[in-house]
C-alpha cells in the first residue's frame, strides 16, 4: 500500500515537472531593462530637409526662387513639418533611430548660382545668408520647437548641421559681407595647413576670417534686414550682453558662435555636426564647445521636464579624409592635429565604406580593437553613403542587405543616409555630380514588396542596435568562424549589456555552441525572429526562417 502510494506520488511529481517545463517553453520571457544612451553607439539618421518629406506645400517657394535649374538642383519641398509627420508615424522608431542629423536650416542665399550648364539653388542648406534666421522653405520657429520637443518624447536627439567656415556664394541678390569679415581669395590649394584654412574652398564661396581677433562692425545688410523685421534693438541688446559677459572681442567667429548657441538655449538641440571642420583653426572648435556646453546647461536648467537624460552636448566633426586608421591624429602635409582634443566627441569615419569590403570578422575585430584602445575616450560615426561622397559602398544598390548588416552591426556609431534603408537610387539619370546622391526620398517604392523586405531588415538591425549599446560600444569577440558567431560586451556605470550574434547561419533549426557566454537556464530573445529560447548544456537551440540571430538576455522597458 505504501509502495503503491509512493509510485502514484512520484508519477504526479514527474507529470508536474513535465507540465511545468512545457509551460515554461511556451511562456518564456526575458527581463526588462532601462538602457542608458551612449553617443558611441548611436544610430543617427542623416537627411537633407528639402529631400525627405513635404509636410507643408505652402512654403515650397520663397524669395521668388522660380528659375529653372539643372536636374535635382532646385528646391523640392521637403521641410521640418514633413519630418514631424514621419516621427508621428513611427518611421524613426521602427528604424531604431535615436538621433536625427538635419542639414543646415538657416536662411539660404536667395538667388541661383550657375554651375555648369544650369542653375543651382541652395536647397542643401550649406549656402547660408543669415545665421539669425531660419530658411522659410524649411521651417518656422514654431515648427522647429515642435520638432525637437516631439523628437525628445520619442527618445530621439537632434543634431544641427552648422557652418562657420563660409557663407553662401555671392550673387546680385546676395552681396558679399565686408572684407574685415570675409576673404574671397586665394582659393585653397590644400598643400599645407595655411592653404587649407585661410582660403576659399572653391571659387565664389567667401571664407570667414575665423583667425581674426579684430573687432568688426555688423554688416550693413544685416542691420538693414533686422530693422525691416523689427528686431534690431533686441538683437543688438543680446549681442552687447554676450560680448560683455564673455569678454570676447567682436571678431567674426564670436558673432557666429553667439548665434549658433542661441539655438541651444532656445530649442534644446542635443548636438552639432560641424561642417568643413579642418578648414577652420582647431582652436575655434574649443571656443564653440565652451559656449555650447554653457548654453545646453542653461536650457536644461530652465526646462527640467524636457530633458531626456544626463548626456552632455555632443559635437561631431566632418574632418574630410579622416579615418579610423589615423586613430586620434589628422595629418596635414606640414602639421598634425588632434581634433578630439579640440572640441569633438566624435569624427565622421570616411574610411568605413572601404573597410566594409572586408569580411565580417576582419571588419568587426579591427574596429573594436581601435575603439577600445586608442579611441576609448572618443567616438567615430560610420557611413555607407552620404550627400557628397561619390564613392559609396554600394553605388548601384545591389547589396542593401549586406550594407545594413555591416553598417548596423559594426563597432562605432552609425549614420544612415536617408534612403539607405529603402535602396533609394544614388545614380539618377540626367543628374550631375553630387546631385545624383540627393534625389527625393523614394516613398513610393515602399509599395514594392522587395523594398519592404529591405526596409524590414534595416528595421530589425536598427532596433537591436538602439536597444543594445554593446553593438556599437561593446568589446567584440569571435566565438566561431564557421558558422560565424560573435559576442559583444558593454559595461558602464553598473550597467552591463551582453549580446550573442550569428551571421550567415543555416535557415531553419540552428544549434549554437555559446562557449559559456551565458549561464545555462538563461532566457534569450532573438530580435530578428522575435522568438525566445533558453540556454541548455551550453548551447542555444532555435528554429527560424532566417540566417541571422540577434540574441540578448533582456529587452528594453
Amino acid at each position: 500500500m505504501i509502495y503503491r502510494t509512493y509510485k502514484i506520488l512520484m508519477l504526479f511529481f514527474i507529470v508536474s515537472i513535465l507540465f511545468t517545463c512545457k509551460t515554461d517553453e511556451k511562456n518564456l520571457s526575458v527581463q526588462k531593462e532601462t538602457v542608458p544612451f551612449d553617443w558611441k553607439a548611436a544610430n543617427i539618421y542623416f537627411l537633407l530637409t528639402d529631400r525627405f518629406y513635404n509636410g507643408n506645400s505652402e512654403n515650397d517657394i520663397n524669395f521668388n526662387r522660380t528659375k529653372p535649374t539643372e536636374k535635382l538642383r532646385g528646391f523640392m519641398g521637403g521641410d521640418v513639418r514633413g519630418i514631424i509627420q514621419k516621427i508621428n508615424d513611427g518611421y524613426f522608431d521602427h528604424l531604431g533611430i535615436n538621433a536625427i542629423w538635419l542639414s543646415p536650416i538657416f536662411e539660404q542665399i536667395h538667388a541661383t548660382v550657375n554651375e555648369g550648364s544650369g542653375n543651382t539653388y541652395a536647397f542643401h542648406g550649406y549656402w547660408i545668408r543669415d545665421w539669425t534666421s531660419l530658411e522659410p522653405n524649411f521651417a518656422t520657429e514654431k515648427d522647429l520647437k515642435e520638432l525637437i520637443e516631439l523628437a525628445h518624447k520619442h527618445n530621439i536627439r537632434i543634431l544641427f548641421d552648422v557652418v562657420i567656415n563660409h557663407t553662401g556664394p555671392v550673387t546680385p541678390k546676395d552681396p558679399v559681407w565686408p572684407p574685415d569679415w570675409f576673404r574671397t581669395k586665394p582659393q585653397c590649394t590644400y598643400d599645407d595647413y595655411k592653404h587649407t584654412v585661410e582660403c576659399t574652398l572653391v571659387k565664389n564661396l567667401p571664407d570667414i576670417k575665423t583667425e581674426s581677433n579684430e573687432n568688426v562692425d555688423l554688416p550693413a545688410a544685416l542691420i538693414e534686414k533686422w530693422k525691416k523685421e523689427g528686431r534690431y534693438e533686441k538683437e543688438m541688446k543680446e549681442l552687447d550682453n554676450f560680448f560683455a559677459t564673455t569678454g570676447y572681442p567682436r571678431a567674426p567667429r564670436f558673432y557666429i558662435i553667439k548665434w549658433l548657441t542661441d539655438l541651444i538655449r532656445k530649442y534644446g538641440i542635443d548636438g552639432y555636426r560641424i561642417d568643413t571642420a579642418k578648414h577652420v583653426e582647431e582652436s575655434v572648435w574649443d571656443e564653440l564647445r565652451k559656449e555650447a556646453i554653457k548654453a545646453f546647461a542653461d536650457w536644461k536648467k530652465h526646462n527640467p521636464d524636457k530633458v531626456i537624460d544626463s548626456s552632455g552636448f555632443f559635437m561631431l566633426g566632418e574632418v574630410y579624409g579622416y579615418g579610423i586608421s589615423s586613430k586620434q591624429i589628422y595629418n596635414f602635409p606640414d602639421r598634425k592635429v588632434n581634433y578630439f582634443k579640440h572640441g569633438f566627441d566624435a569624427l565622421i569615419n570616411f574610411e568605413f565604406r572601404w573597410s566594409a569590403e572586408k569580411n565580417y570578422e576582419d571588419l568587426f575585430s579591427y574596429y573594436s580593437n581601435i575603439l577600445n584602445t586608442d579611441l576609448k575616450d572618443y567616438g567615430i560615426v560610420n557611413y555607407m553613403s552620404s550627400h557628397d561622397d561619390g564613392n559609396p559602398f554600394d553605388k548601384n544598390r545591389k547589396k542593401p542587405f549586406e550594407t545594413a548588416t555591416k553598417l548596423l552591426l559594426s563597432p562605432g556609431a552609425t549614420q544612415i543616409y536617408y534612403g539607405d534603408e529603402t535602396a533609394r537610387s544614388l545614380n539618377i539619370q540626367g543628374a550631375k555630380g553630387d546631385a545624383k546622391l540627393r534625389s527625393f526620398m523614394n516613398w513610393e517604392d515602399l509599395k514594392n514588396p522587395e523594398t519592404q523586405k529591405i526596409l524590414k531588415h534595416w528595421q530589425k538591425l536598427g532596433v537591436f542596435r538602439k536597444e543594445h549599446p554593446a553593438v556599437g560600444a561593446g568589446v567584440h569577440q569571435m566565438i566561431s568562424e564557421n558558422p560565424y558567431i560573435f559576442t559583444r560586451i558593454y559595461s558602464k556605470n553598473n550597467f552591463t549589456d551582453k549580446l550573442l550574434i550569428g551571421i550567415d547561419l543555416p535557415k531553419g533549426k540552428k544549434t549554437i555552441d555559446i562557449n559559456n557566454f551565458y549561464k545555462n537556464g538563461t532566457v534569450l530573445f532573438d530580435y530578428y525572429s522575435s522568438k525566445t529560447t533558453i540556454v541548455k548544456d551550453n548551447k542555444v537551440h532555435i528554429e527560424t526562417p532566417f540566417n541571422i540571430v540577434l540574441l540578448a538576455d533582456y529587452v528594453t522597458k
